[in-house]
């Protein structure tokens, strides 16, 4: 999320769990349930009631389980259950009583088949990211949700516009026609906040969908459903913060669980927003201190990850979704601004666990030094050892809104992608980067590009050819455009045929215009070769200096080889490849992609004006 955000929003208790003898007050249980079979033995549970740590709680034996400890802290009204579940437990209803008689229950359950060795998204995967309150509003019955602070008001920008996620399964069918095989959607989790919730980054429960966007059961829903479309579910975590009307805020299950003492303090305690002070060796404590411990709005309090039992329910709660709603990847909201020795943990704890999962860190910076940091199988200086998967490819994403933009010079235009794929050298898996061209905070592509087509289209056929992993926001396969506002509710802007009233449907081309259908046409032709590419998925990059304002690079497996070549110049170009003879292997004919006539490669080829070329040799 970005670094800069409006102000936002309420609360509840984790998930409850209701006794089942004696009391009648519901006390809350987090996580609400596990599974046995871990690699992890240990579960610590979460238990929220007045004066809750006064009870001394036994485990009624059960094999394979042992109570271990309980963990009390200078809050009464907390405790927590540091349990051992050994591979011989069995499922089934673990069953706790105190001498008060109070007694509850505690689920253990099997986990889905092969749930350890689940694949995470790869550079064959494409994501495709939904703000979910934008995108199809499934069902009406829940656009205003009883109990929940901030009603729809789908006219305002920053408001509830009803989207959801019955309408993301609506979708699913015209998902997969597009070619896509991720979703990733902002977070769907509780934001029960007073105004400006829609977004999803002021989490006000972390076990619970939030209500205007479904339940639980509708999350696991559509990622069953996606599943058989072909499409994994990445969800997006937040570990730096949280909403300041979460129950936290008036009852901390302990007095350092939140930084700077719970107190925004007028913005002297806002975060500065200095990432560099992380890898910096001349920083100031205190300067690292405000980048990381500072909050981002009032509204957002800081968590603190060194607390221990905070840290562990932060791993227990992203390891209880993965299995619950059988995740395929994990994005992490504004990565770097959580401690950094927290963060090693918690990659660490996820991926041995998943030991073929993936996830990426959001590290806004255009500087990839800094971003490389925290990639996994990173040297860096001062022995920092990461386990994180992937990192977000901002550098990439500036440097090609660059060079479309630009004239070309030596130091202008193309040689901006150029220079910012060279210093792949700077990642130990650049294969494994995050690409895209836009995303929920900040201008759309086709925006930046200044409602050019061309340049849109060469624009997201060099995200979708290139290594890494491709993104795509929604709606740019139509050209969604926020021209004339920097408003993240224009940015945002609700997707064409996901509610009524609109005069315009992507998902029947109803009232398209004929440059939004080339796009839609351009685009899922890109994205449903590119699952079935083997040059795209995995193949070597081998790319040439800019030349006469085009730039071409080739992907080469061994069963395949793409040629791609973008041409910004205003005219055609009679485009000689003899200097791609290290890549062309031998090879003298080529197929184009979006023509499907036969090239001969041995003759100069024509490459149309302000296009991308993508040629196929099998």
């Amino acid at each position: 999320m970005k670094k800069l955000i409006k102000a936002l929003f309420a609360t509840t208790l984790f998930t409850a769990i209701p006794f089942t003898a004696t009391k009648a007050q519901a006390m809350s249980v987090s996580p609400q349930n596990w599974w046995v079979g871990m690699q992890n033995e240990a579960l610590q549970v979460m238990l929220h009631e007045p004066n809750i740590a006064k009870q001394q709680w036994q485990l009624i034996p059960y094999n394979g389980v042992k109570l271990i400890s309980i963990s009390k802290t200078d809050n009464p009204n907390y405790a927590f259950l540091n349990l051992k579940i050994t591979p011989q437990a069995k499922p089934g209803d673990l069953v706790f009583t105190s001498p008060t008689g109070e007694r509850f229950e505690y689920p253990l359950h099997t986990r889905s088949s092969n749930s350890a060795k689940r694949k995470g998204f790869n550079s064959q995967d494409t994501l495709y990211l939904i703000n979910p309150d934008r995108f199809v509003n499934g069902d009406s019955s829940n656009d205003t949700a009883a109990g929940m602070l901030e009603a729809a008001d789908p006219k305002s920008k920053g408001g509830r516009h009803g989207g959801d996620l019955q309408g993301v399964i609506n979708a699913l069918p015209y998902l997969n026609d597009l070619g896509v095989t991720q979703l990733w959607l902002t977070p769907a989790l509780e934001n029960n906040m007073p105004s400006y919730s829609y977004h999803g980054y002021a989490i006000t429960d972390f076990y619970n969908i939030d209500p205007r966007m479904g339940s639980n059961e509708l999350y696991q829903e559509l990622s069953n459903k996606a599943q058989q479309q072909g499409i994994g579910l990445v969800m997006d975590f937040v570990l730096n913060h949280f909403g300041s009307e979460h129950v936290w805020m008036n009852d901390k299950p302990t007095s350092d669980w939140i930084n700077f003492n719970g107190e925004f303090a007028n913005g002297k305690h806002a975060t500065s927003h200095a990432r560099q002070t992380i890898q910096d060796p001349h920083a100031s404590q205190f300067d690292k201190r405000q980048f990381s411990d500072g909050w981002f709005v009032e509204t957002m309090p800081d968590l603190n990850q060194r607390q221990p039992l905070l840290a562990t329910y932060l791993i227990q709660n992203t390891i209880w979704w993965i299995e619950y709603a059988n995740l395929s990847g994990i994005r992490v909201d504004t990565y770097s601004y959580s401690d950094k020795a927290f963060l090693a943990n918690w990659t660490k704890a996820i991926m041995s666990e998943y030991p073929a999962f993936n996830i990426v860190g959001e590290e806004w910076t255009t500087n990839p030094a800094i971003a490389s940091y925290w990639q996994a199988g990173k040297n860096n200086s001062d022995g920092y050892t990461s386990s994180l998967p992937s990192v977000m490819d901002f550098s990439l994403q500036e440097a090609l809104i660059q060079a479309l933009n630009e004239d070309e010079s030596w130091n202008t235009g193309w040689v901006k992608v150029y220079q910012s794929l060279a210093n792949d050298f700077l990642y130990p898996n650049p294969n494994n980067l995050l690409v895209f061209a836009d995303n929920h905070d900040m201008s759309r592509v086709y925006t930046e590009l200044k409602q050019n087509l061309n340049k849109t289209k060469m624009a997201m056929t060099m995200l979708l050819t290139t290594r890494g992993i491709a993104q795509m926001y929604y709606g740019t396969e139509v050209l969604l455009d926020n021209t004339g506002s920097n408003d993240h509710g224009d940015i945002r802007i609700d997707f064409p045929g996901g509610f009524a009233g609109q005069t315009v449907n992507a998902f029947t081309g109803k009232g398209l215009t004929n440059a939004q259908r080339d796009m839609h046409q351009t685009l899922r032709t890109l994205l449903n070769f590119r699952k079935q590419s083997p040059a795209l998925g995995y193949g070597k990059l081998t790319h040439f200096s800019p030349h006469q304002g085009i730039y071409s690079y080739a992907r080469i497996a061994d069963e395949q080889i793409v040629l791609v070549f973008l041409n910004k110049n205003k005219q055609a170009k009679n485009w000689s490849l003899e200097y791609m003879q290290e890549v062309l292997k031998l090879h003298t004919t080529a197929t184009n992609l979006f023509t499907k006539q036969q090239i001969n490669l041995t003759d100069a080829i024509t490459l149309a004006p302000m296009s991308a070329t993508v040629l196929v040799i099998e």
